[in-house]
């Protein structure tokens, strides 16, 4: 299902995902089946979503961020794609972010360029990841 208040450029969108209201998927995104993307999401072009991923709100996935299958990501998750951000950069460098299969990230928590999450970590409300995580962990506040 596609709400009729989003806008979705891409048709590559999985069977049986849902993209709710004021959503925007641009053109070469890639999302995978069963999928849940939540109001008020944006997701930008060089972006692969897995299967049974549930996106809650307020959620911006940029380039060059990879989501594996059956991930959590909690509302007002902040992604980064860039170490040294800049109004009309030329020297735009991007980091890509990859969230290995079953990680959790909770409410809130910021993820610095050029971080991998681990298989199944799960990343407390709040937490500011700055270096990769490893598989299974759980982090809590600043890692």
């Amino acid at each position: 299902m596609i709400h009729t208040l989003s806008d979705v450029q891409s048709e590559n969108i999985g069977k049986d995902t849902n993209i709710w209201q004021f959503c925007v998927v641009l053109k070469n995104a890639i999302i995978g089946n069963n999928c849940n993307i939540c109001s008020h999401c944006f997701i930008e072009n060089d972006v692969k979503i897995g299967n049974n991923v549930t996106i809650k709100c307020g959620v911006q996935i940029w380039d060059g961020i990879t989501i594996e299958d059956d991930v959590f990501i909690g509302p007002n998750v902040t992604f980064c794609n860039d170490k040294y951000p800049k109004s009309k950069n030329k020297n735009f460098k991007l980091e890509p972010i990859t969230v290995k299969k079953g990680a959790s990230i909770g409410a809130n928590a910021t993820i610095l360029p050029g971080v991998i999450i681990g298989e199944n970590a799960l990343i407390g409300a709040g937490a500011i990841i700055t270096k990769n995580v490893p598989a299974n962990s759980k982090i809590i506040g600043k890692f």
